[in-house]
């Protein structure tokens, strides 16, 4: 291991051998970090915090520290991190609220200066968060999913697949996968054309979304009725099959269209 003089790492915490810790950075009892990661000048990981291989965590970022939750009361909860995600500077990650509960973040995700993960969440693999992106308690932000800077989202909120949201945007509701979003609130402005492309959609997939989402935004009708248009009409697929059901399943509604008063 490669630490600072000045850093403070505790006797209990656990580190891989090449784990490089900068100066003044703090360490506590139940962090185990994995092989590869490099805890930047002015860190503070704490609780009961695992992170993974291959991380890169900048200067002043504050990992693990109690929930800003007024409904927390000590209980064990837990912070776990993947692998090679790279977090910026002064991020600051919650773990969970509840006696055993877990805030979760996949791999190879880039969380850029200031970014806040709140209790309770549940972020997956190769999601960009850009600078002053703030989750509420209990958010989900799905694979790939885009989130710009100084956006701002609801607890319990889930955000799609391969999504994307414009920055400075308030999201309370939803944001359905493979969509563009934004406003304030957040409302759909379309498909997600230059995500599918770049990640290998088909052009027979990406014309069956766009349809899919005409039918939902564009022809003013209810979720229900739009839903069951699209499983009557449009060729069978994996990605439309996954957007009926993320929009079925959603607990708070989904965002609006932005041609909608």
């Amino acid at each position: 291991m490669k630490i600072h003089k000045t850093a403070i790492v505790s006797d209990k915490a656990k580190l891989a051998d090449d784990v490089e810790v900068g100066p003044y950075a703090i360490i506590g009892d139940n962090v185990t970090i994995g092989k590869g990661s490099v805890v930047g000048a002015f860190c503070v990981i704490d609780g009961n915090t695992t992170i993974g291989q291959g991380c890169k965590i900048f200067t002043g970022a504050v990992i693990g520290s109690h929930p800003q939750d007024l409904k927390y009361k000590g209980a064990k909860s837990f912070l776990e991190i993947g692998d090679n995600n790279i977090i910026r500077e002064y991020c600051t990650f919650n773990p969970g609220t509840e006696e055993n509960s877990k805030t979760i973040i996949g791999n190879n995700n880039l969380f850029m200066a200031y970014s806040h993960v709140a209790h309770d969440c549940r972020i997956g693999n190769q999601c960009i968060i850009a600078n002053n992106g703030t989750l509420a308690g209990y958010v989900t932000v799905e694979d790939k999913a885009v989130i710009g800077g100084l956006v701002a989202i609801h607890q319990f909120v889930r955000v799609g697949t391969l999504s994307i949201i414009g920055g400075c945007s308030k999201v309370v509701q939803d944001i359905p996968p493979y969509s563009t979003c934004d406003g304030h609130p957040a409302r759909v402005y379309g498909v997600n054309l230059v995500g599918l492309r770049r990640n290998g959609f088909s052009r027979e997939s990406i014309t069956q979304l766009d349809c899919a989402f005409r039918i939902l935004f564009n022809e003013g009708l209810s979720v229900r009725h739009a839903l069951e248009k699209i499983e009557k009409e449009l060729k069978a697929c994996d990605e439309i099959s996954y957007l009926v059901d993320f929009i079925k399943n959603s607990q708070r509604g989904i965002a609006r269209s932005c041609r909608l008063g």
